[in-house]
């Protein structure tokens, strides 16, 4: 007698999950969208519930489906219930200050990411006065966590467990980036004993990246500073100096998440 009530909610709370591990997915693809094919072996569900729960969500206005690529993309629906939140969350509101003089002493772009799930999501990028910016990525751009600098950093703060659990769920959809398990795990080594992580070779040929993560008052690490900037502008020395730079300024944020109201 008591077994269904235990069970269904459960029932529902999977469909539920399922329906946003979609979106998540959906959201990487941005306007462009996925097809099909991309969203099953990012979700690792089968291609039946996967078409299920995209045309349930295409019923509902939160996905809907390009004419002439046949890709699925996020709806005008989702929009319009961002807009029930128009506030900016603490964690934007102490950064912005923050990154302000961050672009004008570094000189080169800076992007802040955080973590949404088991992934990442760029809220803010600034530009910097040096000549030649990179323009990796762009506000809005959702990349599976261990992908990203910033993700590799964000992974680097966790518990090595919590870490390793992430990359495994996200370990199908590191295909689509150009990398895999051993490589990000061994990423996430290297920034923990680092105290902050150091991309070689960033998203674009000749680039470097560095980024340095931010935790919320309950040492849970939110999302990451990243600069990025051509190779010649990423030397030993002024590695160590911009490191120096980007922690004090994740520091700086830390502080002020702390003492900033969240409404």
């Amino acid at each position: 007698m008591n077994a269904a009530p235990r069970t269904e909610p459960r029932k529902g709370a999977q469909a539920i999950r399922r329906a946003v591990a979609v979106l998540r997915i959906l959201a990487a693809g941005r306007e462009a969208g996925l097809p099909l094919a991309e969203v099953v072996q990012a979700t690792g569900l089968a291609r039946p519930t996967v078409h299920r729960i995209v045309h349930a969500l295409i019923e509902e206005g939160v996905v809907e489906r390009h004419d002439k690529t046949g890709r699925y993309a996020i709806g005008n629906q989702v929009l319009e219930l961002a807009l029930a939140r128009p506030s900016r969350s603490p964690l934007l509101r102490a950064a912005d200050g923050v990154l302000g003089e961050l672009a004008q002493a570094v000189g080169d772009t800076l992007f802040l990411t955080v973590r949404t799930g088991n992934d990442t999501l760029c809220v803010d990028r600034r530009i910097g006065s040096y000549p030649i910016q990179v323009l990796s990525i762009e506000v809005g751009a959702r990349r599976p966590l261990g992908v990203s600098s910033a993700g590799v950093a964000i992974l680097a703060a966790m518990p090595a467990a919590e870490a390793r659990k992430i990359v495994n769920a996200n370990q199908a959809r590191f295909a689509a980036y150009r990398t895999d398990l051993s490589t990000v795990l061994a990423q996430v080594a290297a920034a923990r004993r680092r105290g902050y992580n150091l991309r070689e070779v960033g998203l674009i040929q000749g680039t470097k990246s560095m980024s340095t993560w931010i935790k919320a008052a309950d040492l849970r690490p939110v999302a990451a500073i990243t600069v990025s900037a051509v190779r010649t502008r990423l030397g030993p020395r002024r590695e160590a100096e911009l490191a120096e730079v980007l922690l004090e300024a994740a520091r700086s944020i830390e502080r002020a998440i702390s003492i900033i109201p969240t409404s």
